[in-house]
């Protein structure tokens, strides 16, 4: 994980560990990861992986990048989120969803999600889906918009670039749709530099 020492415990990790593992045990516990592009859900997410692995609780990540259908895919991608991967995972059965092929843009092979004991589904919109509320922990990252900008041409490059503008409205209206705060976000995590995501708030 990037932007610690080598053996160091992330501050969020507690809070993490404490929700998840009491939930572990027959049908995946399922943590959805959202914020805006540049965010820092795709590190989150994996490392968040990667510890409660180590913890003993088999973690598998989802990345809603796979499913959305290209740069104008945000909103449709989310019900199919819900049918083929939230509710066979609810029901202990793997999920299974097309791929989409960012290079060649078409659909790419089919992808199976093992119900493995934790499931982290990290992407714009995956708590403005209408599964929602089946996620177990929902964890929300907050970054500038400066930031986010940054962070996200640093990684997709000039890939990104052109299509920034319209994947924000897209995000603008997607997040519009979503529930109000109470009873859906458990955590909001700030993220305002390059180093390692800190709980900004932890819910009772």
């Amino acid at each position: 994980m990037a932007d610690r020492p080598a053996g160091a415990e992330p501050t969020w990790w507690p809070g993490l560990l404490g929700r998840v593992g009491p939930l572990v045990g027959g049908r995946p516990v399922l943590v959805g990861v959202d914020g805006r592009s540049g965010a820092g859900k795709t590190d989150l997410a994996l490392a968040a992986a990667e510890l409660l692995s180590a913890a003993g609780h088999p973690a598998h990540v989802v990345h809603l990048d796979a499913l959305y259908p290209g740069w104008s895919g945000l909103a449709p991608a989310l019900p199919r989120l819900c049918e083929e991967v939230v509710a066979p995972l609810l029901a202990g059965r793997p999920g299974r969803y097309r791929s989409w092929d960012w290079d060649a843009g078409r659909p790419g092979p089919t992808v199976v999600v093992p119900p493995r004991p934790v499931v982290v589904v990290e992407g714009v919109g995956t708590l403005a889906s209408p599964c929602a509320g089946s996620f177990d922990v929902r964890l929300w990252l907050e970054a500038p918009a400066t930031v986010r900008r940054v962070r996200a041409l640093a990684r997709d490059g000039e890939t990104f670039a052109p299509h920034w503008d319209h994947w924000a409205e897209q995000e603008d209206a997607v997040l519009a749709t979503r529930p109000r705060w109470d009873g859906l976000v458990d955590t909001v995590v700030g993220r305002t530099r390059w180093s390692a995501p800190e709980w900004d708030r932890l819910d009772p």
